[in-house]
């Protein structure tokens, strides 16, 4: 009698396992790696133009991004040259055609001012956007972002529009 419970147990955690390991095999995830290039402008104490690149990679809804921007200075407002360097979280709808994201990341950052003042430190990103089908594996993207940056920093909150192509691989 023993046996046979022992027994039953062990062909129920085999079914489970195999139930298991059939559903995860069935439906694989597609993970998907894009490319982004961006303009758009920058925000505080002047409009300034910005300019980046950022590469991607999302499996379903949960994704990965390191993102690469530069906004530009104007001498005459006294608005300072901003370099960020960011590795993001992306968490985005899951849909086809268009897809909603929210981000979150953290990195470095560089400010310089008419050659008189520098300043490199860390800075964390807020923000989010949306990713519209364009034709194929491009897409159009329009994203937000709220820069918190420490140290010295001049401008300690910039913020950045910007909008983009991307291709999917």
């Amino acid at each position: 009698m023993r046996t046979q419970n022992l027994l039953g147990r062990r062909l129920q955690t085999l079914a489970i396992g195999l139930f298991a390991a059939g559903t995860l095999l069935a439906a694989p995830a597609a993970a998907y790696a894009d490319i982004t290039v961006f303009f758009g402008a920058g925000h505080k104490p002047e409009t300034r133009t910005a300019k980046g690149a950022a590469f991607g990679l999302t499996l379903l809804a949960v994704g990965f991004e390191l993102e690469y921007s530069d906004i530009s200075e104007k001498d005459s407002a006294a608005a300072p040259r901003l370099r960020t360097a960011m590795a993001n979280a992306i968490v985005q709808t899951p849909t086809a055609g268009a897809q909603l994201y929210a981000t979150a990341g953290v990195g470095m950052y560089r400010e310089n001012l008419r050659g008189e003042f520098r300043e490199t430190n860390t800075g964390l990103n807020i923000g989010g956007g949306l990713k519209l089908n364009l034709l194929g594996p491009m897409k159009m993207r329009v994203d937000y972002r709220l820069f918190r940056l420490r140290g010295n920093a001049l401008y300690s909150t910039v913020h950045r529009v910007y909008a983009g192509v991307s291709t999917s691989f």
